[in-house]
C-alpha cells in the first residue's frame, strides 16, 4: 500500500539513515509521531501503520535488538537537521595563518612595515607565521636570524602572544604569533 502512495519517495532520501524500504530488518520495536511506543512490529506493518498516517519510517537505533524505528516525516526531519548545521558552522570562528617573511639584514622600514601587516592581521584574529629564510652563508649566523624574530615578537607584545617559540626548519626559522583573547 505505501509503495502505491509515493514510489519515489525512497529516491530522494539520504543514504544516512535507513528510511522505509531501505529497512533490512524483520521486526522493529515502532514508535510513532507521537513518541509512543507501539511495541514490536515486522517492517511490513510499521510501513503499513506510517503510510496510514502519510510518514515515513525511519530507524533511529539500527544496533539494538530488535532496531528501533520511528514514523516521522523524515524530509522535516532533515531540513530541521541541516539548519542546526548551518547554524553551528556561521557561529564557528574560522583562525587563518597568514605568513610575514623577513630576512636576517632587514632595514627599518622594511621591518616597520611587516610588522604593521603584522599586526593587522592580529588584530583581525589571524594567527601569523613569522618566517626568515636563510640564503647562502647567512644560515652560519642563526643568531641574527633570532634576534630578529625577538624583536618582532617584542614589538607585536601588546596584540598578540608567542604560540610557538622560534625554531629552524631546514634553511628557515620561524616564529607564530596568536592574538591575544580580548575578554
Amino acid at each position: 500500500m505505501y509503495s502505491l502512495i509515493k514510489p519515489w519517495r525512497w529516491l530522494l532520501i539520504s543514504k544516512d539513515m535507513m528510511v522505509n524500504e531501505g529497512i533490512r530488518a524483520r521486526e522493529v520495536r515502532l514508535i510513532d509521531q507521537n513518541g509512543e511506543q507501539l511495541g514490536i512490529k515486522t517492517k511490513q506493518e510499521a510501513l503499513e501503520i506510517a503510510s496510514r498516517v502519510n510518514q515515513d519510517l525511519v530507524m533511529v537505533a539500527p544496533n539494538a535488538k530488535p532496531p528501533v524505528c520511528r514514523i516521522m516525516d523524515y524530509g522535516k526531519f532533515r531540513f530541521e537537521q541541516q539548519k542546526k548545521e548551518k547554524e553551528a558552522r556561521k557561529n564557528q570562528k574560522i583562525i587563518s595563518l597568514k605568513e610575514v617573511r623577513l630576512s636576517p639584514t632587514i632595514d627599518q622600514h622594511d621591518f616597520d612595515t611587516k610588522l604593521r601587516n603584522a599586526r593587522k592581521f592580529l588584530e583581525k584574529g589571524d594567527k601569523v607565521k613569522a618566517s626568515i629564510r636563510f640564503k647562502g652563508r647567512a644560515i652560519t649566523h642563526k643568531e641574527i636570524g633570532q634576534r630578529v624574530l625577538d624583536r618582532f615578537s617584542e614589538a607585536c607584545a601588546d596584540v598578540g602572544s608567542i604560540e610557538a617559540a622560534p625554531k629552524m626548519d631546514g634553511r628557515s626559522m620561524f616564529l607564530v604569533l596568536a592574538p591575544k583573547n580580548e575578554k
